[in-house]
């Protein structure tokens, strides 16, 4: 007998989206988009009979959470009653004191792990989880779990980094690969990373299915969650795109234009995708001066969020700095310090382009 579950992390319900603020209020349109996500992978779940729903952590930001909301979830999980639901708490929803998880009455058909490693056993598989107490985690002891019965499906539901390397990343639950093999579970539903990673690799069974919806420009592309159906020889998983929106990064060669307003008419003419929050990157050589702040002001297309400029004077700096004066000097100073490679590129060709405008005027 097949099993199927949907399985998903990273919701962040209730995160204040400061980016997309910036851009009239978007951030309150994104958290609207987030309960329609939500609602999306409800609607999946009735309309196809899933058995199995895991949320491997981080469903809400435990600093902004709202009790409404709270309930608008529970409110959608009492829509599929004979589903079973397994939330393991992450580092951004802890299960601490007065949190929703220890606060708030969950439908029935919920069941909320805690920092002590446990296990519910259903008629056909056993589901094991353990959760985050804390913002921080160093570990949950996960290699020490037994699986009771390895006759049955076994699946393991948690939050943290595996194979992470950097010292941040010890400090969410760090998880090595190869111990987690040894364990011999079935399926092993993670969360904490918002990169989709299944079917990297043939009969997969550790996996991220990244963030739900995709949290801003460091998450490109589609997001959504992860369809798995499993028995005690196979398993098959598929994803299921669940953001009507992507964020996507754009560059614009601005090399033949000559004026800020030349410039606002070619954004404003761009033809892009309403489904889409884009980074616009301006490249090239430039033939004046560009304030990306302001510039974005004069930007009447809402889904362009941020601009970033990567362009270039467009000048001989190298004639320049033969110049036995301040100009001169300055910019023989600067191209040493790039040539030295010991500062970042981008900085020094800041701080170039802003001292070539002091000593100009």
């Amino acid at each position: 007998m097949n099993l199927k579950f949907i399985h998903m992390a990273d919701m962040h319900f209730d995160m204040p989206f400061t980016v997309l603020n910036s851009r009239n209020k978007l951030g309150d349109k994104r958290r609207l988009e987030q309960r329609e996500a939500f609602k999306k992978v409800i609607e999946y779940i009735k309309e196809n009979n899933i058995e199995y729903l895991f949320i491997a952590g981080d469903l809400y930001e435990n600093e902004y959470i709202r009790k409404t909301t709270i309930e608008y979830i529970n409110n959608l999980f009492k829509e599929i009653p004979t589903t079973k639901i397994f939330i393991t708490p992450g580092n951004h929803d802890p299960y601490i004191n007065n949190s929703m998880y220890k606060d708030f009455n969950w439908n029935e058909n919920v069941h909320i792990f805690n920092s002590k490693i446990s296990v519910i056993e259903a008629k056909d598989c056993d589901i094991y989880g353990v959760g985050f107490d804390d913002f921080y985690c160093k570990g949950l002891g996960i290699e020490n779990i037994k699986i009771k019965n390895k006759e049955k499906i076994n699946i393991l539901i948690t939050h943290g980094t595996l194979n992470g390397g950097t010292i941040e990343n010890m400090e969410y639950n760090p998880l090595n690969k190869t111990m987690l093999n040894k364990l011999g579970f079935d399926y092993i539903a993670l969360g904490h990373i918002h990169k989709l990673d299944y079917n990297n690799e043939e009969n997969q069974r550790i996996v991220y299915p990244g963030s739900t919806i995709s949290m801003g420009f460091d998450e490109l592309g589609s997001h959504g969650v992860v369809l798995g159906e499993i028995n005690k020889e196979d398993i098959k998983l598929d994803f299921l795109k669940i953001d009507n929106k992507e964020f996507q990064e754009i560059e614009l060669d601005i090399s033949d234009i000559n004026s800020i307003e030349e410039l606002i008419e070619k954004i404003n003419n761009l033809e892009l995708d309403k489904n889409a929050y884009y980074k616009l990157i301006l490249i090239g050589d430039k033939n004046f001066e560009i304030n990306t702040y302001k510039l974005i002001d004069f930007i009447l297309n809402e889904n362009i969020i941020k601009i970033k400029n990567r362009t270039k004077i467009k000048i001989n700096l190298e004639e320049i700095s033969k110049n036995n004066n301040l100009k001169g000097l300055f910019v023989k100073e600067i191209l040493e310090e790039l040539n030295k490679n010991n500062y970042d590129k981008n900085l020094l060709q800041n701080a170039l382009e802003i001292g070539l405008e002091i000593i100009n005027n």
